[in-house]
Parts: C-alpha cells; sequence; structure tokens
C-alpha cells in the first residue's frame, strides 16, 4: 500500500550555481580520468568546434546528482535509485551553471520506509542555454531519531 508522501514536499524546487574554471575542469577531468584534450590542452580546445576549453560531460552531471543527496540530507536520508541525464550542450570554461530540480511527485512506500520520490531538473548556462535535463528516482527516507523508537506512521517533518 502506498499513500501521501510523508518527508518530501510535492512540487518542492531547489537549485545551486556551479562557477567552471579552466583548473576546475582539467583537475575534474583527471580526477574522473577522461583524458580528452578538450577538457586539457587549451591550444587543442582553441582549435576544435568548440572554440576552447570544455568540461567533461561528467563534471555537470555529478554536481547535478550531487545536488539531490546534499538537498535532501539536511532534513532526511536520501537514496539515488535511478537517473537518466541528456547532454544538451557544451559547457565551456567560465561558464557559470544553475542547476535545478523539482519534485515531481511522491508517494510513501512502507516497504522502503520512505518517500519513492521522481523529480526532474535542468542545467542551464549565464546565457539561459539549455545544457542537461534530467529526472530521477530517489527514496527519501526519514532521519533516524536517537531519542525516539522508530515510528512510520507519523509525519516525520
Amino acid at each position: 500500500m502506498t499513500g501521501a508522501p510523508r518527508v518530501v514536499t510535492l512540487g518542492e524546487t531547489f537549485n545551486s550555481t556551479l562557477a567552471l574554471s579552466t583548473d576546475s575542469i582539467k583537475s575534474f577531468a583527471t580526477l574522473v580520468n577522461d583524458l580528452n584534450p578538450l577538457h586539457h590542452d587549451d591550444a587543442y580546445a582553441a582549435h576544435s568546434r568548440f572554440g576552447g576549453l570544455i568540461a567533461s560531460g561528467t563534471q555537470p552531471t555529478a554536481h547535478f546528482m550531487a545536488l539531490l543527496a546534499t538537498h535532501f540530507s539536511t532534513y532526511a536520508q536520501p537514496l539515488g535509485l535511478e537517473f537518466d541525464i541528456k547532454l544538451k550542450k557544451a559547457v565551456h570554461a567560465h561558464d557559470t551553471l544553475t542547476i535545478s530540480w523539482r519534485v515531481r511527485d511522491a508517494q510513501w512506500k512502507p516497504s522502503l520506509k520512505g518517500d519513492l520520490t521522481f523529480l526532474e531538473g535542468s542545467v542551464v548556462n549565464q546565457r539561459g542555454e539549455l545544457v542537461l535535463t534530467g529526472t530521477s528516482t530517489i527514496l527519501v527516507m526519514p532521519k533516524p531519531d536517537a531519542t525516539a523508537p522508530a515510528d512510520t506512521e507519523s509525519n516525520p517533518r
């Protein structure tokens, strides 16, 4: 049996911004072992169709996904289950990204002891260009209260 969400709020939105320097692009690509010269070699990238250094697709994707954990962990225990991400446009060095998510739907799942939560999100650059879209399904469980016994019937918020 499922019911109304107990942890998340339907329609809830949240966002963050991310400024990408040349050094952050090179460092991140190195960290994830993406050795494509478009992420490391300024001269090579300058002569490419992009006209300069671009971020590895894993960089905006990682920040996009991480915002879910960062946001929900402030009041609950989130667990990522599924992500569908589409890269729409290259992210260039010195871009500032706005990462946004919205809770589209959620339902309490007693068997999982949390809200099965469905979200949709996007990332736009400082010019308002869409660079990434995605959807996610996550489980958001109440934080355990060390001073009270577990109660799956009450609203933890």
